[in-house]
């Protein structure tokens, strides 16, 4: 996946995500730490797909935070982590999504979705909160009014 295909609130995810996972001594970056990060975003729309879409947030932060503190830590940190498997994978079905809508640049909204669909843990947490990746495709859908994302800052721009 390119990394300049992402929008700059998916790439400030990110590396978010990964200063999450380097300061709680994680060996990979997780679909966790970025749906922490997405649900963190100071503007981003990630709390309010998820209301929509009917997650109680508290719930699901709080939920998101006891999985995130069992996930394994380093002894000796080194500062090194990489994306996990499973991250990848999700943002190339994002990227799959992102593609089959005809946009260009690959949205947090799409990252939502694909981590539904790749029923890993955050499909399990969003799940557990009623939110599935019909109901969330149908708030994507509302919010978007049909608009694709041509460029970069396009998520900005909708808040």
């Amino acid at each position: 996946m390119r990394m300049d295909k992402l929008t700059q609130q998916l790439q400030d995810a990110l590396s978010d995500a990964q200063s999450l996972a380097v300061g709680q001594d994680h060996t990979q970056i997780e679909p966790l730490h970025l749906l922490k990060s997405l649900l963190n975003q100071q503007g981003g729309g990630t709390k309010s797909l998820l209301q929509q879409s009917g997650a109680n947030i508290n719930a699901l932060s709080m939920a998101l935070e006891e999985r995130l503190q069992a996930l394994g830590r380093l002894g000796q940190p080194t500062g090194d982590v990489q994306l996990s498997s499973e991250l990848t994978r999700t943002l190339n079905l994002a990227d799959a999504l992102a593609q089959k809508k005809g946009d260009q640049y690959v949205a947090s909204e799409w990252v939502l979705l694909a981590m539904l669909q790749a029923k890993g843990d955050v499909a399990k947490l969003l799940n557990n909160q009623g939110v599935n990746a019909e109901r969330l495709s149908k708030v994507i859908e509302q919010v978007r009014g049909g608009q694709s994302v041509k460029d970069a800052n396009a998520e900005q721009h909708r808040q």
